[in-house]
C-alpha cells in the first residue's frame, strides 16, 4: 500500500506540475473560485494572531501565501509539485515578499522530513489538496509536533457527500452523483492528461483522529448552496440567483446539515 500511495503522489505531482504554468490563468477570473478563496481566507483570518507563522500544505502557485504575507504574516509554503513551487517562487520574488514567504518541496505525507520544522502558529491546507492521499490519518498525526501550544489548524476538505453532485442524478450523470459514496478505494481524478486517485473524508474522521490533542473550533460548509466552480459560467449567467445563493449560504454555512454536505467543508481545530 505504501508503494501504491507513493505512486499516486508521483502521478498527482506530474499532473499539477503540468498544470502549474496555466493554473492561475484557468482560475483567476472564475467568480466562484474567487468566492471560495474569500470564504476560506475570512475563516482563517479570524484565528490568526498578529505576525502568525503559517505552515501551508499544497500551496500551489502561492495565491494564499501571498495574501497572508501581505496581511503581515509569515508563511512557509510547501508542495510536492516542482512546477507549483517554481511558479510560487517567481511570484514571491516579483512582489518582494522573500522575507515573509519561504518555500520547500515536500509532500504533506513526509512532514517529519521538513527542513523548516517551525514551530508554527497555524497549519493551513486549501482546496482539497489533502484529498489526494489515503494516508490522511498519518498526516494529521504529524501536526501536533509542528505547532506551538494553542496553535491552530485549518483544512479545506472534500466530504463523502456533496448535495450538488448528488442532484446530478436527475440529469442522468450517475457516475458523478455517486462517486463520493462509493470511493473507499479512491476515486479517479483527471488533470492535464494524467489520472490519479483522491479520497473523501467527513469531518468526523478528522475530529476523531485529533480528539486527544486538539479541540474543534468550527466547521463551515463551502459550496453547499452556491454551486461548485466546475458548473462553469453559473455566476455570470445567473447573477441575481448567484448573489441570493451566496446570502443564503452565508446564513446557513455553520448549521446542520449544511456544514456537512457542501462541495467542501472548512474545519479548524486548536492544539490543547
Amino acid at each position: 500500500m505504501k508503494i501504491a500511495a507513493n505512486n499516486n503522489e508521483e502521478l498527482a505531482e506530474a499532473a499539477f506540475t503540468t498544470q502549474s504554468s496555466i493554473f492561475d490563468e484557468i482560475y483567476a477570473n472564475n467568480t466562484i473560485v474567487n468566492y471560495k478563496r474569500e470564504r476560506v481566507r475570512t475563516h482563517v483570518l479570524q484565528y490568526l494572531v498578529p505576525n502568525s507563522y503559517i505552515l501551508e500544505l499544497n500551496s500551489g502557485t502561492g495565491e494564499d501565501a501571498i495574501f497572508f504575507a501581505e496581511k503581515g504574516h509569515r508563511v512557509h509554503a510547501t508542495d510536492i509539485s516542482t512546477g507549483m513551487q517554481q511558479a510560487l517562487k517567481r511570484k514571491v520574488e516579483a512582489k518582494g515578499l522573500d522575507d515573509r514567504i519561504g518555500n520547500e518541496h515536500c509532500s504533506y505525507t513526509m512532514l517529519h522530513h521538513l527542513q523548516n520544522r517551525g514551530s508554527y502558529d497555524h497549519i493551513f491546507s486549501n482546496f482539497a489538496g489533502l484529498n489526494c492521499t489515503d494516508e490522511l490519518g498519518e498526516v494529521l498525526d504529524s501536526f501536533s509536533n509542528l505547532l506551538v501550544s494553542g496553535g491552530k489548524v485549518t483544512l479545506v476538505i472534500l466530504p463523502k457527500f456533496c448535495l450538488w453532485e448528488f442532484l446530478l442524478l436527475f440529469k442522468g450523470k450517475f457516475r458523478t452523483a455517486f462517486r463520493r459514496l462509493f470511493s473507499s478505494n479512491g476515486s479517479k481524478a483527471h488533470i492535464e492528461g494524467t489520472y490519479f486517485k483522491c479520497w473523501y473524508y467527513n469531518p468526523s474522521f478528522i475530529v476523531n483522529r485529533l480528539k486527544n490533542q486538539f479541540d474543534l473550533l468550527s466547521i463551515e460548509g463551502l459550496c453547499t448552496i452556491v454551486p461548485p466552480s466546475y458548473i462553469e459560467g453559473f455566476a455570470e449567467k445567473h447573477p441575481i440567483t448567484y448573489r441570493l445563493l451566496r446570502e443564503i449560504e452565508n446564513k446557513l454555512k455553520s448549521r446542520w446539515p449544511w456544514k456537512y454536505i457542501g462541495d467542501y467543508y472548512i474545519i479548524s481545530l486548536q492544539k490543547k
